[in-house]
């Protein structure tokens, strides 16, 4: 199935300088700040055509087209139709083409617009504005409104909080309306969020602070009420599409025909078991079923690449994990399945290109090594897969747009960042850029290796990075500091060159690892399933088992592993520091969930059920059932404003720990989101350095640090 490097040699290893490595780098350097070590290079953009890469140079900062036979660069300009921006200024719409003066084309400065989006034909710019649904004529300034029911519960075309957060995805930044191709149309969704519970979220400025309320559901909450609704760019009454408002179900992300005349609605139920695909007619609201998909666990409801439609007008590719690996099927738009265009062991991770002339579709995937990243391509008959890619790396690539050609940029842990031009039978034509710079491999740097080491019931292989200090000395001891996040299907080990900025620990003598449990995604979904109806078990389970591994070898500093994670990674670390209080010495989380009650109902319940119906799952999931466990010590932080992990879940287990009597350390910071503002960012990274010295190091922080 996949590659596997093993770890039961490394407690023999001594990793000395290698010959040749004379000089042992800077601050700067060890930090990555310094690029005498690694060299910026060019950055590749893309395609201007099936000819011609885009490459920006980094001395001039200028785009070039770079003929891919004769290597001829010539100043890029993209078309005119391609580089032209709409943006809000002032609370207005502008407009402006390439480099030429912008253009306002809305007038209401008392009412700001919001997601500012042009349609396919340049013509009309859609947009929200207090909570309506508008379009601008482009060419005369001519506005259209084509709702007029919005409120502070009610909004069309703009996102309820947790669709915007889980379902349509954080980069709509709430927009929640998509274009027909042919730009006569526009469908959007209407949310009702009256039963909707409201969050308050306190803010501290001022004399007397003021409250933001969101409407936030928890899970086992009432959720939004939503409709699916299509109106004409010209004007028209809305059309609902042919669903209840009042189930409780979801709605995925529309796709619109290749020909605009019907759109896909995904729906799912509640309990997210049960996803279904309606081709809607937008002219009268009537549905069509055409795709009906079970699983005994749950199922995604993605906003990426779920059903991408061919121009043929006939079939349409969907991605599906259903066979308990992620995979792509040819359908037919009536919704017969042609064939499986993959299928095994593995997962693939994104389409790059469909040669509908040659019926051949070029894909991503994890398939030679769960870590790694390859491209290939597959005929439409599922036949005559082939790697296009080479070598143990992480590829990530640009495919021309006939095919042809792709540049991939690769790297491993050991192999800084390369850049070649590429054919369709795999054959290297150039290499573009190579990111060592002339001093690589002249200095004393620490090891850093991909491995993987077997869980404790035998059926699984734990992958991790890990970074030995300078001069790896087995007959001495190091601390550990062992990174992770740990959500489901959300793996951070990957085999890709890491940058210079570990090098700072292991100048100082300390090993750093990343780990990823079973239910990362590098064992598919068949591997994720094992967290439903039970998040923090077999995540626990499984780094335990690495942390096991490193107690055990005679380098590692008895009494000095340290986890650390945010968001999931910071419920990770506070289950690390109670439940597996034995294993796990110091903690650092930020923004933890702390019990799965508090959190929103379509990323809980997608794996834990309700809370009525599975009690047992969130009390065994919780921080708060394991604090009398609490011991080591555990640095909390969180943000003040966080409206993703309210501050409540740190507020709870502070509660706690402090009616336990027992030593942790804390910081708010104030006028922070789920990410630290930039502000708070810089004295978090000072307060990280001075946890690691002062317990793991046990010595004073540098001046350096001042």
């Amino acid at each position: 199935m996949y590659k596997k490097i093993t770890g039961s040699l490394l407690g023999v290893l001594f990793f000395a300088g290698v010959h040749g490595q004379t000089k042992e780098l800077s601050f700067a350097q060890a930090w990555g700040r310094d690029y005498s070590v690694t060299q910026a290079i060019n950055y590749y953009k893309g395609w201007a055509d099936a000819g011609h890469y885009i490459e920006n140079d980094q001395k001039d900062h200028r785009d070039y087209k770079v003929n891919v036979k004769t290597g001829e660069r010539t100043p890029y300009t993209p078309p005119a139709t391609a580089d032209v921006v709409v943006f809000v200024k002032n609370k207005d719409i502008y407009i402006q083409y390439g480099k030429s003066e912008a253009k306002q084309i809305t007038k209401s400065p008392e009412l700001e617009e919001q997601n500012p989006t042009l349609s396919p034909d340049g013509k009309y710019v859609a947009f929200t504005r207090k909570s309506d649904l508008y379009s601008v004529n482009v060419a005369d300034g001519r506005e259209l409104r084509y709702t007029s029911d919005g409120t502070d519960v009610i909004y069309n075309g703009w996102s309820s909080w947790v669709y915007y957060e889980e379902i349509l995805g954080r980069s709509t930044n709430y927009k929640a309306f998509w274009w027909s191709p042919d730009s006569k149309k526009l469908a959007f969704m209407r949310f009702d969020d009256t039963k909707v519970p409201m969050f308050p979220i306190y803010v501290s400025k001022g004399q007397h602070g003021y409250l933001e309320e969101t409407r936030y559901p928890k899970a086992g909450d009432e959720n939004p009420e939503v409709k699916v609704g299509f109106v004409q760019v010209e004007g028209s009454p809305v059309v609902w599409a042919d669903f209840n408002a009042k189930d409780d179900q979801y709605f995925g992300q529309p796709y619109w025909s290749f020909d605009s005349q019907s759109i896909m609605v995904q729906w799912m139920n509640r309990d997210q078991n049960n996803l279904k695909f309606y081709a809607v007619n937008p002219n009268d609201g009537v549905k069509r079923e055409i795709y009906d998909e079970k699983q005994p666990t749950w199922i995604n409801l993605d906003h990426d690449e779920r059903i991408t439609y061919l121009a043929d007008n006939k079939h349409y590719i969907l991605k599906s994990d259903k066979s308990g690996w992620a995979h792509y099927y040819l359908y037919t738009l009536s919704g017969q399945l042609v064939n499986p265009l993959t299928s095994g062991d593995w997962q693939v991770t994104s389409l790059q290109l469909v040669d509908e002339k040659n019926k051949v579709v070029y894909f991503t995937a994890r398939k030679e090594n769960s870590a790694t990243s390859d491209l290939y391509r597959v005929d439409y008959s599922g036949k005559n897969l082939k790697r296009l890619t080479f070598g143990d790396y992480t590829h990530n690539v640009q495919v021309s747009p006939d095919g042809k050609y792709f540049i991939t940029n690769y790297s491993n842990v050991t192999t800084p960042n390369k850049v070649a031009l590429v054919d369709n039978n795999g054959k290297i034509v150039k290499e573009l850029a190579d990111s060592k710079g002339a001093d690589f491999g002249q200095y004393h740097v620490g090891k850093t290796e991909y491995i993987t080491i077997k869980s404790d019931d035998g059926k699984f292989d734990l992958p991790m990075v890990i970074t030995y200090p300078v001069n790896f000395d087995a007959t001495k001891q190091y601390p550990v500091i062992m990174s992770i996040y740990g959500g489901p299907d959300a793996g951070t080990v990957k085999n890709t060159w890491k940058g210079m900025s570990n090098q700072f620990w292991a100048k100082e003598g300390v090993i750093q690892v990343a780990c990823d449990h079973r239910a990362s995604g590098h064992y598919g979904k068949q591997g994720v399933a094992w967290m439903h109806r039970s998040l923090g078990q077999w995540e626990l389970v499984d780094y335990i088992t690495v942390a096991k591994w490193f107690k055990a070898k005679p380098w590692v500093a008895k009494n000095k592993l340290l986890i650390t994670g945010h968001s999931y990674g910071g419920y990770m670390t506070c289950l690390a520091l109670t439940k597996g209080a034995d294993y796990f010495d110091y903690g650092i989380a930020g923004a933890p969930v702390t019990s799965w009650e508090l959190y929103d109902t379509h990323y809980t319940e997608r794996w834990m059920d309700t809370p009525q119906d599975n009690a047992q799952g969130y009390k065994e999931g919780s921080i708060l059932s394991y604090v009398n466990n609490y011991k080591g010590v555990l640095r909390i932080m969180h943000g003040d404003l966080d409206d993703n992990v309210h501050l409540q879940n740190t507020t709870q287990l502070v509660d706690a720990l402090t009616d336990r009597n027992v030593p942790f350390e804390l910081m708010i910071y104030p006028g922070s989101r789920h990410g630290f503002a930039r502000s708070k960012s810089a004295y978090d990274f000072k307060e990280r350095v001075r946890f690691y010295y002062q317990y793991l190091l046990e010595k004073p922080v540098p001046s350096d640090f001042n």
